[in-house]
């Protein structure tokens, strides 16, 4: 394995070298000092060449680092750590960005499985709407840039609680004129977390798929203590992959279907996109969550239909009495409205004016002598 930099290592007369945080087997990623801005802190990822490559080979993978490096920094999103530099010294080619602060999920869950239970939903469901926002983010970009190593030690939760998608060290960016995608650093990911088209390295076709099954295998890992089969296993034994329902009965009946859906083996059966994905995972109820995959349009109808007829039926129920009540006031009889009386001070119509009375000449009072009234003596 090749030598990491020792502490106290400057970069480019720039970045010095504060320690090793993390190490795979194509590259490392350190803590670094900015010495022209000081007291900042960044992240550099440095990529270590293959060293079985031709020289040819060595130069091209350079042209492309370089040409994907500067993809990287033009993206702006406060999920996402900012790249601000990028270079070559010493054979080996170097991506600054910036250091998160924070813990990752991967400790957390730690934390809280130590405590005796995961995570629990209404902690990660935020998460998770944060983490779809990023990817949305990335894969809207022209060309769309994946991830490719989306797993809880990859996602932190700063200080102030935001979460912040980091380690780009297996970004690439989808070829507009090729089927296949290209990598910024080589890498393969952890075998939990990636779609078995993934598993091909650069050989396989990967596309914003991949990135919503590894999101959907972080959100199984951290919704139920244990991360999913990987793809592997699960292709040599079918349907060997544990419900998240069945490892913790806390979990929402609807939070495990959106996960189970985004966790389907062939990429035609996931969410076509983070969005798709993100509707199903965060919609209110039955309805909105069964709307949503209805009016994807890249969803198979025939699929959809077998795999909700349960689902279907409710809807359908619900859709019939929703129209029963709302036809029902329409076949009532409606009471007669009551005629406002008018007032004294309202003036009168002028078609309606009466004509004075002709006046009458009084008759004669008759004068009336009351009779006496009878007493007990009379009678």
């Amino acid at each position: 394995m090749a030598r990491t930099l020792a502490p106290g290592t400057i970069l480019r007369e720039r970045y010095k070298i504060i320690e090793l945080v993390g190490r795979g087997g194509m590259g490392a990623t350190y803590r670094a000092e900015d010495l022209r801005l000081r007291g900042r802190y960044c992240a550099v990822k440095e990529a270590l060449p293959d060293p079985d490559a031709s020289s040819e080979e060595l130069e091209q993978g350079r042209e492309q680092f370089y040409e994907e490096a500067s993809t990287l920094a033009r993206l702006d999103h406060p999920n996402l750590p900012k790249v601000s530099d990028y270079f070559t010294e010493e054979a080996r080619d170097y991506l600054v960005m910036d250091f998160v602060p924070g813990q990752d999920l991967r400790e957390l869950l730690s934390q809280a499985l130590r405590e005796g239970h995961p995570l629990p939903e209404r902690q990660v469901l935020p998460w998770a709407d944060q983490l779809c926002d990023a990817l949305q983010y990335m894969h809207s970009q022209q060309p769309p840039v994946l991830h490719r190593d989306i797993k809880p030690s990859n996602i932190k939760i700063t200080p102030a609680g935001n979460v912040k998608l980091v380690d780009f060290g297996l970004v690439k960016v989808l070829s507009p004129d090729d089927q296949r995608t290209i990598t910024v650093v080589q890498g393969r990911g952890t075998v939990q977390y990636i779609p078995l088209e993934q598993y091909g390295g650069d050989t396989g076709h990967t596309d914003v798929r991949s990135d919503i099954y590894s999101l959907g295998a972080t959100l199984y890992h951290l919704l139920t203590g244990q991360p999913p089969l990987d793809a592997k296993q699960r292709f040599l034994r079918p349907s060997s992959l544990r419900t998240p329902r069945s490892l913790n009965s806390a979990i929402s009946p609807q939070t495990e279907q959106a996960i189970l859906w985004s966790l389907a083996m062939h990429p035609d059966d996931r969410p076509a996109s983070v969005t798709a994905l993100r509707d199903d995972l965060l919609a209110p109820g039955l309805i909105g969550r069964t709307a949503a995959r209805v009016f994807d349009h890249e969803w198979p109808v025939s699929r959809f239909v077998r795999a909700n007829r349960g689902l279907l039926a409710v809807l359908g129920v619900l859709l019939l009495a929703a129209t029963l009540i709302t036809a029902l006031p329409r076949d009532l009889p409606i009471p007669p409205m009551p005629t406002p009386t008018p007032t004294l001070t309202a003036a009168p119509s002028p078609t309606r004016t009466v004509a004075p009375r002709p006046t009458r000449t009084p008759r004669p009072t008759a004068t009336i002598t009351p009779e006496p009234t009878p007493t007990r003596q009379s009678r």
